[in-house]
């Protein structure tokens, strides 16, 4: 099954199953967090960029825990990359922060 999800910028941003399937085997701690990964990109707390055309969107879960989706934008479609949670909110401030 195929989900997309709206982002910021109006894309229309696809998860597959497949896709889904490849991030939980990296991040098992996701599993079961797909809903959150959607509405990271729909209502991202800020969107950083990426080192490489990627787009970061960040959403925090819980205090100190921020979900983390790497997706890409090629006009008004896109998809989502990986997603992982992190502690270390610092490292992404360092980057250019696109939204808000």
């Amino acid at each position: 099954m195929e989900q997309v999800v709206e982002s910021k910028s109006g894309a229309h941003i696809r998860l597959n199953d497949e896709r889904w399937a490849h991030i939980i085997e990296g991040h098992a701690e996701l599993d079961g967090l797909r809903p959150d990964v959607l509405e990271t990109i729909a209502k991202p707390a800020r969107i950083y960029a990426g080192s490489g055309g990627e787009l970061l969107a960040t959403r925090e879960l819980e205090v100190g825990k921020w979900l983390v989706v790497v997706y890409r934008e090629i006009g008004k479609e896109g998809f989502i990359i990986t997603a992982f949670v992190t502690r270390r909110i610092a490292a992404l401030e360092r980057r250019k922060q696109l939204w808000p």
